[in-house]
């Protein structure tokens, strides 16, 4: 069985490689927590996404939450 920080590894990993570009910062580890079952460990990232309009990168556009789950016994993140 994978642990949690590795789980939050290969969630950080997947996140980075499947959104490029897709926030101004790098990523924040919100919440790891083992699913009820026991299968899964639920991984939460935040991140700030790049300003929706370009032209007016002033406007604060939110931090956004992504929730992936990697299973315990392979580390695949699913």
């Amino acid at each position: 069985m994978i642990d949690a920080k590795t789980a939050a590894r290969k969630v950080l990993e997947h996140f980075t490689g499947l959104y490029p570009g897709a926030a101004e910062e790098p990523p924040l580890l919100t919440e790891v927590e083992l699913a009820e079952d026991g299968r899964f460990w639920l991984v939460t990232l935040s991140y700030t996404p790049p300003p929706a309009n370009p032209l007016l990168p002033f406007i604060p556009s939110g931090r956004e939450f992504k929730t992936f789950k990697v299973h315990t016994e392979t580390g695949e993140v699913v």
